[in-house]
């Protein structure tokens, strides 16, 4: 299916088809404008009952992304990238709102479309990120000294790629497309 009338949607799906995980970072720093619109763009994600209950915590420094990347099973290329964006959920004001199911799958939601916002806009303004999933969250929380109602649970390391993404092999819509009868 071709599009041709609608350049918005033109650029915006090529963002989502551009995205891709990037685990090798140039030695170039993200300029604070860019950072600021990639954050920017993480706030205009939906949320349950419009909580906002996202937090992001950015991590320049060489020692904390260490200590994130050992946190994170040993992913050594959290460390190597410029900035490393830590999306966290605000549990105590999701559950205010929703009780147990705000905490337990409405926080995870939450984050989940702010991070995909996040990286869209970070693939249309020229950088690479990696949703990363594989941590252990108690020890994030510790090293960055979060308040106890703040909980990680995604890691984005962030920069500019020094690697080209493979074509993605996705499965058909016939595969994962049902229409009801």
């Amino acid at each position: 299916m071709v599009i041709r009338d609608n350049e918005r949607y033109m650029k915006l799906f090529t963002a989502i088809k551009q995205r891709f995980s990037c685990r090798h970072f140039l030695l170039k720093p993200v300029e604070e404008k860019k950072l600021m619109l990639v954050l920017k763009a993480a706030t205009f994600a939906p949320s349950a009952g419009n909580t906002q209950d996202w937090r992001f915590c950015v991590i320049r420094d060489k020692k904390l992304k260490q200590q994130l990347a050992e946190a994170s099973r040993g992913q050594d290329f959290i460390s190597q990238a410029p900035v490393v964006v830590v999306v966290c959920s605000d549990i105590e004001e999701i559950s205010n709102h929703y009780g147990r199911r705000g905490e337990c799958v409405y926080a995870y939601q939450n984050v989940a479309t702010a991070t995909e916002n996040l990286l869209l806009a970070a693939t249309g303004l020229g950088l690479a990120g990696c949703w990363v999933g594989a941590f252990d969250e108690e020890n994030v929380a510790q090293i960055l000294g979060l308040l106890p109602a703040l909980r990680p649970l995604v890691l984005v390391p962030l920069g500019y790629p020094a690697e080209k993404p493979k074509p993605k092999l996705r499965k058909s819509l016939q595969e994962v497309v049902v229409f009801e009868k």
